[in-house]
């Protein structure tokens, strides 16, 4: 347990250093590199990100000696390296973004290929037609669909508040245990994202700047909430504090080795508690994953290729199906400086921890998932440890 109380305490203090440097008041800035702690940690004095990274490579030396297990071993090295490689973005050294996604969220991945997304397309194509609104052409179809399944702008935080029940009864009778635990929905604008799991305050809140399907909001009730980020933080929050979690489970860190893994559970939920029930589900999730796929393709368009964020945007709410201020919006924080990578951890997260649940049987479902929520992992170290 003293590499993770030592990481944490590295990492702790490197925010500190990131946060001491003037920025706006907005709100990706107010959150820093750890926007969740659900421990207290007491952060390594450190002068300047030079001492910072001398502190992280002397700790990565340590780790082959004194990590508890394989598991271990292979998680602390590669989270170590994502913050040497996030360490020389804010000392702003050079560092190529193919080396900030690879090395940070831990993907190979850099645009998704075409087969991919018309694959996608594919089903969407199909599930429209098994629910009767075939016929046009697909961007038409969709629109169509979505418009007709919206949720009234009036209506949208009453509906999250059933789902949300919705979905924490469902993870109480199948997971765990949550009790009376919640996150209240409430309205935010002019943010650039859908929904934020406000885990300290127990807030979902919700951007009514963009309209949403009952199937998306499905989808976030599932994401940041029941089984997704506040059970995750809820459940590392209890092992912490029993000492069966080493101490770093008690941070989220923000573009960073365990950030795949943090929003692919949450993306995966729906699996979880069984709530892909119907064609309609089965569409929704492969718009989900096609829209996904496309804002990592932004990413690389606008940080290798030098594309504009309006331009992007435009082709990508075309590609998507989607109106182009709401794709502009959710584009928004490819500007800032440390969460440029961080939509790769949305769609290559889904599809690490797709890939495993994919092979579990019903029968080690509860193995499985205290695998999952029991250890701090990355894409790499899921598959290679689930046996």
């Amino acid at each position: 347990m003293k590499l993770g109380t030592e990481l944490a305490r590295l990492t702790a203090g490197i925010d500190q250093l990131y946060r001491s440097t003037p920025r706006s008041d907005g709100f990706l800035d107010k959150e820093g590199l750890i926007p969740v702690a659900v421990a207290e940690v007491e952060p390594t004095p450190l002068r300047d990100y030079a001492e910072a990274t001398g502190a992280l490579e002397a700790l990565l030396a340590r780790v082959p000696a004194e990590a508890e297990s394989e598991l271990r071993k292979a998680y602390v090295s590669e989270m170590i390296d994502s913050l040497l490689a996030l360490v020389t973005t804010f000392a702003e050294k050079d560092i190529s973004f193919a080396d900030r996604v690879r090395r940070q969220i831990r993907v190979s991945t850099q645009k998704v290929d075409d087969a991919t997304l018309d694959g996608y397309r594919t089903i969407i194509a199909e599930k429209l037609a098994e629910i009767g609104y075939g016929g046009s052409d697909l961007g038409s179809d969709v629109r169509r669909w979505e418009a007709d399944v919206r949720v009234p702008r009036e209506q949208v935080l009453d509906t999250m508040r059933k789902l949300t029940a919705d979905a924490r009864a469902k993870v109480s009778a199948t997971m765990y245990e949550m009790g009376d635990d919640w996150l209240e929905p409430d309205e935010v604008r002019g943010v650039p994202f859908s929904a934020y799991c406000d885990y300290p305050g127990r807030k979902l809140l919700l951007n009514l700047d963009h309209p949403y399907t009952i199937y998306a909001l499905k989808h976030l009730a599932t994401h940041e909430a029941f089984p997704g980020h506040l059970v995750h933080l809820a459940l590392r929050q209890r092992y912490v504090a029993d000492g069966s979690m080493p101490l770093d489970g008690a941070q989220v860190v923000t573009s960073s080795a365990s950030s795949a893994l943090f929003e692919g559970i949450a993306d995966n939920g729906l699996f979880f508690i069984d709530w892909v029930e119907t064609p309609e589900d089965e569409l929704a999730v492969a718009l989900q994953r096609l829209r996904g796929a496309l804002r990592c393709n932004a990413a690389w368009q606008h940080h290798v290729e030098g594309k504009s964020i309006e331009e992007i945007a435009a082709a990508n709410a075309e590609a998507g199906y989607m109106d182009v201020a709401t794709t502009a919006s959710r584009l928004g924080f490819l500007r800032h400086g440390l969460r440029a990578p961080f939509v790769y951890a949305y769609w290559c997260g889904d599809m690490a921890v797709h890939d495993v649940w994919k092979t579990v049987p019903r029968e080690r479902r509860a193995e499985f998932w205290q695998y999952l929520y029991g250890n701090m992992h990355t894409p790499s170290t899921l598959k290679a440890f689930w046996r």
